[in-house]
């Protein structure tokens, strides 16, 4: 538990936790507001084919500020301190005060975990509230099973940002794969296109945890099935390497 409280405690003492945050809380809401303009006057004109999907649009694409947070709870560790601190790294003052290389990915994976719940319920509060402020009487009735879906997905998108930072020991590769990846219109996405294979990529998979469209490939209890075990994998791969691995390397 103190592992697990230090851990939140330099989470918040991140600077650029804050951005994450701030995207985090207002990105899916922006993307749903803009969603939801084109989806009124599409309403209006007749012509609506995808109403049950305004505002989860969002919070499928806006994932951005979670990604920020798996990484830089991993990236921030391998910060060169300054030299008043002996210029060292803050992953060697960490792993001195928790011995167990596990307990300390776990404590963290936990604090990245329990912070990406409660961002999600925010985000979804922002969400909810710019949908029905703009469609109105039009706006969809958002399902309990669904934006639990939604929040299952950020979970899973935060400890997939933090398991491949581990294995990279740097922030800018998985911030550059996974925010490229988390566009408008995702390589997953393009690769469906090409490959079957591509529905079972774990943002593709999660998506369908809560993003009932015409093309859904799985079930939402399969998506999250399968986006949990890339989850797993990838904190086993990562449990395994930053085990053996010379922190001070």
């Amino acid at each position: 538990m103190k592992a697990f409280n230090a851990e939140l405690s330099k989470l918040f003492s991140l600077p650029g936790i804050w951005l994450a945050f701030l995207i985090g809380a207002f990105a899916p809401a922006v993307i749903a507001a803009l969603d939801s303009i084109v989806e009124k006057e599409e309403i209006i004109a007749g012509v609506s084919t995808r109403l049950s999907e305004v505002g989860y649009i969002g919070l499928g694409l806006g994932v951005q500020g979670i990604i920020i947070l798996g990484v830089l709870a991993v990236s921030s560790e391998y910060l060169t301190e300054s030299s008043e601190s002996g210029g060292g790294n803050q992953i060697t003052t960490s792993l001195t005060v928790v011995s167990s290389r596990f307990h300390f990915l776990l404590a963290k994976a936990s604090a990245v975990t329990v912070i990406s719940i409660l961002l999600s319920i925010v985000a979804i509060l922002t969400t909810v509230s710019a949908t029905n402020l703009i469609l109105g009487k039009y706006a969809p009735a958002f399902e309990a099973s669904r934006l639990i879906g939604a929040v299952c997905y950020w979970i899973f998108t935060a400890l997939l940002a933090f398991g491949i930072t581990v294995l990279t020991k740097n922030g800018i590769i998985p911030l550059a794969v996974l925010m490229i990846n988390s566009s408008v219109v995702t390589v997953s996405y393009l690769l469906t296109k090409v490959t079957k294979l591509a529905f079972y990529l774990p943002d593709m998979a999660g998506l369908d945890m809560f993003m009932f469209t015409s093309d859904r490939f799985h079930t939402p209890f399969t998506g999250g099935l399968i986006m949990f075990a890339w989850v797993a994998v990838l904190f086993i791969v990562a449990a395994i390497v930053f085990h053996r691995r010379d922190v001070a390397s």
